[in-house]
């Protein structure tokens, strides 16, 4: 009978302290998991919003509808004049002016979130190349792709996009020009720490005024494409 009690004490005592050498570890070392709020998703610069439940409904913006997306410029203003780099042939930094390319034409001007970015390398700037003839059949003067990188990566990017005179690749460096419309995207606290760049959009303008706006949420590649102006023209 004592022997017997002895036995089920033992058994009581080993299976208690197994529990609480489980439990003991389970709080000092819990489980390790990645948190849903980071997330790593190649290139695309197509970032995860903000309050994603409130933001299933957000279009982007186009000439005449409503939406959250915005900036300083809109249709029907005149576009504030600012400068512009790129390199010549000769390897020589030269500038040009908003109003140098668009007083008394129409001109493109599109912009990326950076240049030799996947979205903007593969579809966005060889879309523009491809139907430059169509849209300066359609009376465009000057096309011009705008990013917030300096002179020198445009005109490296431009080499390796084998870009000609299709369409011109400027520089807005300090990002004078895409403050000024308001269309800054803030990227710094992105893993790629890309800074502050420009949204992506394209719009078309007529002796510098615009005349057609297509703003995109962040770096997205929805309706900002040369397709999407040739429809309107």
């Amino acid at each position: 009978m004592a022997t017997s009690s002895l036995t089920t004490f033992s058994r009581l005592l080993s299976s208690s302290t197994h529990a609480f050498s489980s439990t003991a570890t389970s709080s000092l070392f819990p489980p390790k998991s990645l948190s849903s709020k980071f997330t790593l998703t190649p290139l695309s610069l197509k970032f995860n919003r903000r309050n994603n439940s409130n933001n299933n409904n957000l279009k982007p913006l186009k000439s005449s509808s409503f939406s959250t997306i915005s900036a300083t410029i809109a249709v029907g203003d005149k576009l504030p004049d600012s400068t512009f780099s790129y390199l010549d042939s000769a390897g020589e930094v030269q500038t040009v002016t908003v109003s140098d390319l668009t007083k008394n034409k129409k001109a493109i001007l599109f912009a990326v979130p950076g240049a030799f970015t996947p979205t903007c390398s593969q579809k966005h700037v060889p879309g523009f190349v491809e139907k430059s003839a169509e849209l300066k059949a359609k009376g465009v003067d000057t096309i011009a792709c705008i990013s917030v990188n300096d002179a020198f990566v445009m005109s490296a990017w431009k080499k390796d996009l084998k870009v000609n005179d299709e369409v011109l690749l400027l520089s807005d460096g300090n990002g004078d020009f895409t403050r000024a419309i308001g269309v800054e995207l803030d990227l710094s606290d992105k893993p790629v720490g890309l800074g502050v760049r420009s949204r992506r959009y394209s719009l078309l303008a007529e002796d510098g005024v615009v005349k057609v706006l297509n703003l995109e949420e962040g770096g997205a590649f929805t309706n900002s494409s040369a397709e999407d102006l040739l429809k309107v023209l």
